[in-house]
C-alpha cells in the first residue's frame, strides 16, 4: 500500500503530490490514518520562506487521525495502550528519552529531537507531516486520545497553539484573580485569552494592530482589547503577567513597561528571524521581572490542551477560526487562501 503526501520542496514552487510507501515500523512506533490538518502560521512563514526548514519536507502538524498500525506496547499520556482505531493527537515532536535535555530537561529540546512537519523528506521516515494521507509516528511521541464529541477542526490546533499556550500558562504560573496582557490576537493570543479566563484570571487585556481580530479577541474571554485602561484594572500597579504571542520587538520591548513590579513576560511567539530586542538591564533588576521563553512544550501540555478543549471549548467558537476546508489534492489552493484571507486556520482533509 501507498500513502500520499504533499512535499515542499522551495520558496515560490507548489507543493507536490507525491506517492511514498506505508513504513515497516519498529518497536514503540505508530502508523496513523491523517483525518485533518491544520494549516499552522509557521508553515505559511515556511512556505514564504520567512523561516527554514530541511526541504524537501511534508509540512504540517496541527494532525488528527486514527491509528492504523502499532507495533510493540505502545502507551498515550495517560498510560493506556494505543491500539489500531483510536482517534488521537500527538506531540509537535518526539524526544529520545535518553539524552541530557530528556533527563535534566527541557525535554522539548532533546538533542535528537524529531519534529513532525519540520523534517526532511527522507527514505528512513518520510511520512513525517500532517500534509499526507498518513503519518509515522516516532518512538517516544507523546499521544492523546480523541473523544469523538470533539470535533477534528478544534482538536487539530491543540498539538501547536492550544499546547503552546498550555505550557506558556504553567510557565506563567497561578493566574488566578491576576491581571494578564497579551501582545497577539491571533490563534495563540485566542486560544490565551480563552484558557486564562477557564483558569480564573479576573482581566485579560488582548493588543492587536489589527482592530478586527483585537475585536474577535471579546468572543474568546478577553475583557478589554485597549492597554489604555491597564493602570485602573491594576490599581496602578500594572500587569501580573504580559504574553507575548505577536513576535514583534516593539511589542516585547514594551512590555517592561506595561508590568508590575514582580511581574513576568512570557515570549511566546518570536519564532522566526527579527531585529534584536532593546531592553532597560535596570529596570528588569529593579522591578525584579522575570522573562522567559516558551519553545514547543512538553507531552502534560498537550494532555492540558485536549481536556481544556472538552472542558471549555465550548464556551468559545473555536470552530469558527476554521474559516474553509481543503482536500490534500487542493493543497495549494488551501495554502493560498490562508494567505489571501489572513484566516486564523485552514484545514486540509486527506
Amino acid at each position: 500500500m501507498q500513502a500520499t503526501a504533499a512535499v515542499f520542496h522551495s520558496s515560490g514552487r507548489p507543493l507536490e503530490l507525491t506517492k511514498v510507501s506505508l513504513p515497516t515500523l519498529a518497536d514503540g512506533e505508530v502508523l496513523v490514518k491523517i483525518d485533518c490538518c491544520t494549516l499552522c502560521g509557521s508553515d505559511l512563514h515556511s512556505i514564504s520562506g520567512a523561516r527554514q526548514v530541511p526541504i524537501p519536507s511534508i509540512l504540517g502538524h496541527e494532525i488528527l487521525g486514527h491509528v492504523q498500525e502499532v507495533v510493540g506496547d505502545v502507551r498515550d499520556v495517560d498510560g493506556n495502550a494505543v491500539n489500531v482505531g483510536d482517534r488521537v493527537v500527538w506531540s509537535v515532536a518526539a524526544s529520545c528519552g535518553e539524552c541530557f535535555f530528556c533527563t535534566i530537561g527541557p525535554v522539548q529540546k532533546c538533542e535528537s529531537l524529531f519534529k513532525y512537519g519540520h523534517e526532511e523528506f527522507r527514505d528512513n521516515h518520510p511520512l513525517s507531516g500532517g500534509l499526507a494521507t498518513h503519518c509515522h509516528l516516532a518512538a517516544g511521541t507523546a499521544i492523546v486520545q480523541v473523544p469523538d464529541d470533539l470535533s477534528d477542526v478544534v482538536a487539530c490546533p491543540s498539538s501547536c497553539a492550544t499546547a503552546t499556550v498550555a505550557a506558556a500558562l504553567r510557565t506563567a504560573g497561578d493566574v488566578d484573580g491576576r491581571t494578564v496582557v497579551i501582545h497577539g490576537a491571533g490563534m495563540l493570543g485566542l486560544t490565551a485569552a480563552a484558557m486564562l479566563r477557564s483558569n480564573g484570571a479576573t482581566n485579560v487585556v488582548v493588543s492587536d494592530l489589527d482592530e478586527v481580530r483585537a475585536q474577535r479577541a471579546k468572543q474568546f474571554g478577553a475583557t478589554h482589547v485597549s492597554l489604555d485602561g491597564l493602570a485602573d484594572l491594576s490599581n496602578g500597579r500594572g500587569a501580573d503577567i504580559v504574553l507575548d504571542m505577536s513576535g514583534s520587538p516593539d511589542a516585547m520591548e514594551s512590555s517592561l513597561e506595561l508590568l508590575r513590579v514582580g511581574g513576568r513576560l512570557i515570549l511566546v511567539g518570536a519564532v522566526f528571524p527579527a531585529r534584536p530586542l532593546r531592553m532597560q538591564a535596570d529596570q528588569l533588576v529593579r522591578k525584579m521581572l522575570r522573562v522567559e521563553g516558551v519553545h514547543n512544550y512538553e507531552s502534560g501540555d498537550l494532555q492540558t490542551a485536549v481536556r481544556f478543549l472538552l472542558e471549555a471549548g465550548s464556551d468559545f467558537p473555536f470552530a469558527s477560526l476554521v474559516d474553509r476546508e481543503f482536500s490534500l489534492s487542493d493543497v495549494n489552493a488551501a495554502v493560498q487562501e490562508t494567505h489571501d484571507s489572513g484566516a486564523f486556520r485552514v484545514a486540509v482533509r486527506p
